[in-house]
């Protein structure tokens, strides 16, 4: 399959970089000294998985100069959106699908608006700590690196089952999935609550898990996004709370946010499609969530970036 990276950071050039040693035509779109490194050096991987070099690949900062593609993988912060979804109709032909493995629940639609209904799949990526450390050089915490993904209608379309195959031939963990919605608020539910606490806090999951209090605050923040995946009508389960609730005490002690990290540098945060988005739902739908309305609080000054 012929695919395009969207763009090459710690999540799309690792999925991208097992895609492209496994014989795909994977063509990465990167900018900046990351992308002088990738033309120079090619792209390293440092994975519990395998570390991969690959020591030359296709890598350009014009999505046009590609061609058209069969699959976009779209992995950008979710304030990127627009503007990456506008720089990759180049790319977008008749065929192409362009999959989302980004954060929070209204990308999907943000991208249909701009490249068409038929040309976006829903998904999400389940992966730890993946970033780029230096260019052209990424690096991947831990062993998670999952792809779900699915058409939003619930069908098995042959454009599903051939990316579905790809990975499985790259060593990638995929699922196509009949309930991606579903399926994409179980992810929504543990990740806005982790993310908006372990950000708040500045501290790491060990820190968290290690104090009744914030065992609580991570354990109540859960349960609020539960409660706005249940008022949209999404059925998480019976057993979701207790099997999530000590999520703090199954990750390795030192584990943090994507948003945790950004805030460490200094960078713009994802905080209105996480906490923020509970937040505003809950208000919508009439269901409280003061411990999202507190971090969305006070995490606000910092949104746009700064220490």
């Amino acid at each position: 399959m012929k695919i395009a990276i969207m763009a090459t950071g710690g999540v799309g050039g690792y999925f991208g970089a097992r895609l492209a040693a496994a014989g795909e035509e994977v063509h990465f779109i990167a900018r900046g000294q990351h992308l002088a490194a990738l033309r120079a050096n090619g792209l390293v991987v440092k994975s519990a998985n395998g570390d991969l070099h690959l020591q030359s690949v296709s890598a350009t900062d014009d999505p046009a100069s590609i061609g058209t593609v069969d699959i976009v993988i779209f992995a950008v912060k979710q304030y990127d959106t627009e503007s990456a979804a506008k720089l990759i109709k180049p790319a977008i032909g008749a065929d192409t699908v362009t999959i989302t493995l980004q954060n929070g629940m209204d990308k999907d639609e943000w991208l249909r608006a701009v490249l068409g209904h038929g040309h976006v799949m829903d998904g999400a990526a389940y992966i730890a700590d993946a970033r780029v450390v230096s260019p052209g050089v990424i690096t991947h915490g831990g062993k998670v690196a999952r792809i779900i993904f699915g058409e939003a209608d619930g069908s098995r379309s042959a454009r599903g089952e051939r990316f579905l195959a790809a990975c499985k031939n790259a060593g990638i963990e995929a699922s196509f999935s009949t309930e991606i919605a579903k399926d994409l608020w179980a992810k929504f539910a543990l990740l806005s609550a982790w993310t908006g606490v372990s950000t708040v806090l500045r501290q790491p999951a060990g820190k968290v898990a290690g104090d009744d209090s914030t065992r609580k605050l991570f354990a109540d923040a859960l349960t609020e996004s539960v409660a706005i995946a249940k008022a949209k009508r999404a059925d998480l389960g019976d057993d979701y709370l207790a099997k999530h609730r000590n999520f703090v005490d199954t990750v390795p002690p030192e584990t943090k946010s994507s948003m945790q990290m950004d805030l460490e540098r200094g960078r713009r945060l994802e905080l209105d499609w996480m906490s923020g988005a509970v937040a505003r739902i809950g208000d919508e739908l009439g269901v409280p969530t003061p411990i999202h309305h507190f971090i969305y609080a006070a995490l606000k000054l910092y949104a746009n970036g700064g220490r």
